[in-house]
């Protein structure tokens, strides 16, 4: 009997997997930090005094306007697949949200959103949003956080929202925007250790209930995978590695110099996409893939960094100076197959 060589073997399977992926539905993640998308209106709670018409910064109508379309050709950048759950960072209020949704290209696509007011002193905000064919939600909640070693602190919360996929699974999704590194960052690493001991808490909970938990941590961490706070407190771990129940997508990408923030010339992945590991189960009927997750940067997103050379976002504003770009940091999205 004659046996094929390994190699060809494996190539067909390779094929046959490729071809499979490639005849299943797919179903879109995205994580963007829109970079300050301040509404016109004061929130006298809040200080929002620099993003008000008559501002320093000369925040107004047609910026704001401006900037909904931009986050709006983001969303629709996809083409026929555009995100089916949206985490977003940086947004201020309910209104935002509501002039997103309605009045730029994404008003077709019908996203309906969840959003909790955070004690957060500025006033910025996690949300998500959802196309309502594709994500139905059944749980949701903010997660306070007080710190034990300075409860006058107010931070952002972390965003929960569970929902039903197409393929009847619950997928738990996280919306997270850690602690900055505003006054450096060994100083303000312990808050962000301390969020992320939280966020552990809470995938634990549903591990507990349920051990193959699908399960999305997504925003900005204001860490790198590799920093502490995500790699050994949260153990969101390398896919490379065999052991750890959450798997950081971006790990890959970041240890290749590869990243969605550049900080004084170096790329770094701030912006990440964790997943459980049930969702690398290719045999699940909602999976994906070790190397799914992707960096969104279009040209369109992009600017010649003149300081340091390459590239860099296009930000809406660089310091105090209006740019009229998109954002300080790039969106990632992941595809998941069912």
């Amino acid at each position: 009997m004659n046996r094929l060589p390994i190699s060809i073997v494996v190539v067909m399977l390779l094929q046959g997997i490729t071809a499979q992926t490639s005849e299943m539905n797919t179903f879109r993640v995205m994580s963007y930090n829109v970079e300050n998308l301040f509404d016109l209106d004061d929130d006298s709670l809040t200080r929002d005094e620099e993003y008000l018409p008559g501002g320093i910064r000369g925040w107004n109508y047609t910026r704001y306007r401006k900037k909904l379309i931009h986050i709006g050709r983001v969303l629709v950048a996809g083409g026929w697949n555009p995100p089916a759950v949206v985490g977003l960072c940086e947004i201020e209020s309910r209104k935002t949200l509501n002039d997103l949704t309605r009045n730029s290209a994404v008003k077709s696509l019908e996203y309906r959103f969840v959003h909790f007011e955070s004690p957060d002193t500025r006033g910025v905000d996690v949300a998500l949003l959802y196309q309502k064919e594709m994500f139905r939600p059944v749980n949701q909640k903010a997660i306070s956080i007080v710190y034990p070693h300075a409860p006058s602190v107010h931070t952002r919360d972390l965003l929960y929202v569970a929902g039903k996929v197409p393929t009847g699974d619950t997928l738990h999704c996280f919306v997270c925007h850690f602690p900055s590194r505003l006054g450096g960052e060994l100083e303000s690493e312990p808050n962000r250790r301390f969020v992320a001991s939280v966020l552990r808490q809470q995938v634990d909970s549903l591990l507990a209930i349920q051990r193959n938990s699908k399960i999305i941590i997504m925003g900005d961490f204001n860490d790198y995978p590799d920093n502490v706070s995500m790699n050994e407190v949260l153990g969101a771990v390398d896919p490379e590695t065999a052991e750890g129940d959450l798997i950081n997508l971006m790990f890959p990408l970041h240890k290749s110099g590869k990243g969605t923030h550049k900080h004084a010339g170096k790329w770094g992945a701030l912006d990440q996409l964790i997943i459980s590991r049930a969702l690398l189960d290719p045999t699940s009927k909602f999976h994906t893939k070790a190397d799914g997750a992707t960096i969104f940067s279009l040209p369109f997103l992009l600017e010649e960094d003149s300081k340091f050379f390459g590239y860099q976002p296009f930000r809406t504003y660089a310091g105090m100076k209006y740019q009229g770009g998109y954002s300080d940091h790039l969106p990632v999205y992941v595809d998941f197959y069912y």
